[in-house]
């Protein structure tokens, strides 16, 4: 039988017209109701049925961009590629509205529901997912009645979902067990080589004749910290294996910002004092890496080598120029619009891979004799 507003108002204990005020956005309701509602619309699946999913059915011209930080320029390039293929100069244009979740799992999801009542031509996630089983399962909801509305949904710079991953990796794989057969309703995904890009990068390191390097990594929870770290020990276990032993020591976790490879480059040299290179969970960390290290009176490269991960605009103009690892962000973002509106074809199985560059430059030379100190 189908799910009634009825049924909704029951398991959210208010009234039907709440239920309704809710759904449409068109009334104030408190903020704790608000939640209680879509909890029960979201766990009894509730769909509109009748003319109202007929209206629904219909996408308007708008495009929804997710980012988790509009200011952070690794969002802002993608996010402004993405909004380059939206224009009115080009044929079909939409307008693109940029959504900055915070980083926020709970955002994220009441940004696509938004979106899904705004009936969204299209929705660009962007930018690494979170690794919570529970946030995992609500996002494949959303995904799914976006696009049994009709909205073309596109993951940019995240590893599909699921039901298109079986292995959890960066690119296509076999289907998770319940998942569809076809893969015609899944998101498009453009994903970005991370473990690949971190393998090279500490391969580059190792090969220069580091043996003491630390690793400032991002949160814990997020996938692209998880792929980074996986071929950063990928590449130790290959050329350098005895050193996984101290893997765990030298690892530390914080934000992708300034302040955590700060305060993340003193806590490594405080666990080991000879520290000879630095690699961070991406530029931004990076340079709050060389900032500590220089406080602390250590030179870059000469005493301590530093790498980061993305290659944003400031990287080579950093002081030394930073070694880093390239991700072409503007033409992902670029082609992750075309994909959006359906101007370029999707890829096999609805999975392109983005493929990553070692950028060597100053900031990265062999180690001293004697390391840091």
């Amino acid at each position: 039988m189908a799910v009634t507003l009825a049924d909704v108002a029951a398991r959210a204990g208010v009234s039907a017209a709440t239920v309704s005020r809710v759904l449409s956005g068109n009334y104030p309701v408190a903020g704790a109701t608000r939640s209680r509602v879509l909890r029960a619309v979201e766990e009894l699946e509730y769909v509109v049925n009748g003319p109202a999913s007929a209206l629904a059915a219909a996408t308007s011209d708008l495009v929804g961009v997710l980012v988790n930080d509009i200011a952070d320029p690794f969002f802002g390039i993608m996010a402004s590629a993405v909004q380059s293929e939206m224009g009115p100069e080009k044929a079909g244009g939409k307008l693109a509205v940029v959504c900055n979740t915070g980083g926020s799992p709970q955002r994220e999801l009441t940004y696509l529901t938004l979106l899904q009542r705004q009936r969204a031509a299209a929705v660009v996630l962007t930018g690494s997912a979170v690794e919570d089983p529970e946030h995992t399962a609500a996002l494949a909801t959303r995904l799914r009645r976006l696009a049994a509305a009709g909205t073309r949904v596109v993951l940019c710079g995240r590893p599909p979902l699921p039901e298109a991953d079986g292995e959890g990796a960066d690119g296509p794989g076999t289907a998770a067990p319940g998942a569809p057969d076809s893969t015609a309703d899944a998101p498009l995904t453009v994903a970005f080589d991370n473990r690949g890009g971190a393998r090279r990068l500490t391969g580059h390191l190792l090969s220069l004749g580091h043996r003491r390097v630390g690793y400032v990594a991002g949160p814990a929870e997020r996938t692209t910290t998880r792929h980074r770290l996986e071929g950063h020990r990928s590449a130790l276990a290959d050329h350098a294996p005895e050193l996984l032993a101290d893997v765990e020591r030298l690892t530390v976790h914080g934000a992708y910002d300034r302040s955590s490879g700060y305060d993340g480059a003193l806590e490594l040299l405080r666990r080991e004092p000879g520290l000879t290179a630095v690699l961070a969970a991406n530029d931004t960390v990076a340079l709050g890496v060389c900032a500590a290290l220089r406080d602390r009176g250590l030179r870059i490269p000469e005493d301590v080598s530093v790498a980061g991960f993305d290659d944003l605009p400031f990287s080579a103009d950093a002081a030394p120029a930073l070694t880093t690892v390239r991700i072409p962000l503007h033409e992902a973002g670029a082609r992750a619009g075309r994909l959006a509106l359906g101007r370029e074809s999707a890829p096999p199985g609805c999975v392109a891979t983005v493929r990553t560059e070692l950028m060597a430059r100053a900031s990265t030379a062999p180690p001293r004799a004697g390391g840091a100190n």
